[in-house]
């Protein structure tokens, strides 16, 4: 087999995305109970991890288009650097280490994945893995971490898998012949001056970097391409821009990150149920709610204000849920920042998410994605100045295991994840779930908020103002379904149970006042 493959055109986009203000890097943090094992952590990487070609490929770029290559001389002790945290190791301290490799780009000459075995100060370890997206999305990382961990804490360091041939495919072909070529010609249509004047791009530009004349069947390629590209550059254009906060402007190339205290994923749910919406209506609400609270702390005016961010909707289906690669789309949420009312707020936020599930926006900016990543850099550049530049936010939600899982016979306590910005966008909010918890994880632009860590700390709070609605709100005044018992009990159990720790660290945790 040859070492050297041609990158999936969505994979080439996110590769050609890099940018030093914002890093194409998903970084993820797993918080171990005592001190792994570093010499079996290695172990199970280069045992479970490596049946992965992707993890043993270089991502190269060159002028014929871009590749996966081997890595000639590849080891994996280039990969799991091992680090002690400065004194005294806490918290803190490993928020501004992760901070800090968030700002870090993996190095271009090797696979571009790091794991990184960090040592804190109160006898525990951690683990920050830096993946660069060309490799998977978020939905596709959870499987291989899955993968790496373990049910048992005395499993096999192999995982009981048998090792994959070393040219098993890890994503699934792209559609090629005369079967992708049709697929295009219906995303994809002719060029016309009109549209290339619309992304700004001129005749003698476009001819240049073509190269052009002599090569009419790349020609036709690329017109198709450039076409579709910059009609969804004029729909993208025709969206008003979201309020100006101090969350949007220009980004810099230093990072914040911080993450807040575990909320009861049964607590979620039963206040969910309760008032007629599901899990990610109610965190999406509590979102928008800590959101708008500290942009109050600051003094900045809220009234009226929305928020956009982009929310990533998976697209795999099974066949291809084991396979590396990027397989979602995009949609386009604004956040109700502006309501006051946290009940009116979370409505607003579940009509706004109704609005999307039955929209196509996910499968076109899929498509979109895939265009661009076929088409010249500068193109793609074009599309997410104006995708980037009406866009606040990023959100993604992502499922983790329910049970307590293992890495290299350490058990796993907590863990986090926070997906890449594009452009200029300088807030990314990771929600994940594991062992029947769910965390709030944030990062920041410095130049933008340089305190992440009085956001998240406001994401129970507002949750809270949701909780005591459903237990002291007349009935007749919440628009909710039959109610569930159990639910009720859920509540009003998990409330007479809360420790006064956990109260504490609730901004809003007493009553909302009611209008």
């Amino acid at each position: 087999m040859s070492s050297r493959e041609p990158m999936s055109p969505v994979d080439t986009a996110w590769l050609r995305m890099d940018r030093p203000e914002n890093l194409m890097q998903i970084v993820g943090v797993m918080l171990f109970k005592g001190r792994i094992d570093s010499d079996r952590f290695k172990r199970t990487l280069a045992l479970r991890l490596l049946r992965y070609k992707r993890f043993r490929q270089i991502a190269v770029l060159d002028e014929e288009g871009a590749w996966w290559t081997d890595d000639p001389d590849f080891s994996i002790d280039r990969h799991v650097p091992h680090t002690l945290l400065p004194s005294p190791g806490g918290r803190q301290e490993l928020q501004r280490f992760v901070a800090e490799m968030a700002s870090t780009p993996l190095n271009p000459a090797r696979p571009r994945w790091e794991f990184n075995l960090v040592e804190t100060g109160d006898g525990n370890s951690a683990l920050v893995a830096r993946i660069h997206h060309a490799i998977a999305d978020g939905i596709a990382l959870i499987g291989v971490f899955n993968s790496l961990t373990d049910a048992q804490i005395d499993a096999a360091e192999d995982g009981g898998v048998a090792p994959l041939p070393m040219d098993t495919p890890d994503a699934v072909p792209e559609v090629t012949g005369e079967a992708g070529d049709s697929l295009w010609r219906m995303i994809l249509e002719p060029v016309s001056g009109a549209v290339l004047r619309s992304i700004r791009v001129g005749g003698h530009l476009w001819g240049q970097y073509l190269g052009l004349r002599q090569h009419p069947e790349t020609l036709r390629h690329y017109t198709r391409v450039a076409a579709a590209v910059a009609k969804e550059i004029g729909t993208l254009a025709r969206l008003p821009d979201d309020s100006k906060t101090r969350l949007k402007g220009k980004a810099s190339s230093v990072k914040r990150v911080a993450w807040s205290e575990p909320i009861s994923l049964a607590e979620i749910k039963a206040v969910g149920r309760v008032l007629g919406c599901s899990i990610n209506d109610t965190l999406l609400a509590a979102v928008a709610g800590a959101l708008r609270a500290y942009l109050v702390a600051q003094g900045d005016p809220v009234d009226g204000v929305e928020i956009r961010a982009m929310v990533p909707v998976n697209l795999r289906t099974p066949e291809d849920n084991e396979a590396l690669g990027n397989r979602f789309g995009l949609v386009a949420l604004d956040l109700p920042i502006g309501i006051e009312n946290p009940l009116a707020r979370l409505y607003a936020t579940r009509a706004r998410m109704a609005a999307l599930k039955n929209s196509h926006q996910a499968m076109l900016t899929f498509a979109l994605l895939a265009a661009a990543g076929m088409a010249p850099k500068f193109v793609q550049d074009q599309l997410l100045r104006q995708l980037a530049g009406k866009t606040t936010a990023v959100m993604t939600n992502v499922p983790g295991p329910r049970q307590p899982r293992f890495f290299a016979g350490s058990r796993i306590r907590q863990q986090f994840v926070w997906v890449p910005q594009a452009g200029d966008i300088g807030v990314g909010v990771s929600i994940l779930s594991y062992q029947g918890w769910v965390q709030f994880g944030l990062i920041t632009d410095h130049s933008r908020v340089n305190d992440p860590e009085q956001i998240v700390s406001r994401f129970a709070g507002e949750f809270d103002k949701l909780l005591w609605l459903v237990l002291l709100e007349p009935w007749d005044r919440l628009s909710f379904p039959a109610v569930v018992e159990e639910d009720l009990v859920t509540l009003v159990s998990s409330l007479a149970a809360a420790k006064p720790s956990r109260q504490r660290s609730r901004h809003a945790s007493s009553p909302p006042a009611r209008n």
